[in-house]
């Protein structure tokens, strides 16, 4: 390994949704992804989290990747602000 961290490697973290702390597990190129897109919209990971948890009809973790790929296949925002 050159040292850099594997995009692919999942990544369990902890968040708290809607005042509910639960645990998520995305692969390390989708939390970075999660990241920017917080910053640019000023939320923090957490309250992200909670949009998306809050339009989801499944699986947290399949959302979040979805709600990835939406943004950044159309640059257009997928849960409502």
């Amino acid at each position: 390994m050159n040292g850099m961290p594997d995009p692919a490697r999942i990544r369990k973290r902890t968040v708290t949704v809607s005042g509910h702390v639960t645990s998520v597990s995305l692969e390390e190129a989708f939390w970075d992804v999660l990241k920017e897109i917080a910053a640019a919209r000023d939320l923090s990971i957490n309250g992200l989290v909670s949009e998306v948890d809050a339009t989801r009809s499944g699986n947290l973790s399949s959302a979040l990747r979805v709600f990835v790929l939406s943004e950044l296949l159309t640059g257009k925002p997928s849960v409502p602000e």
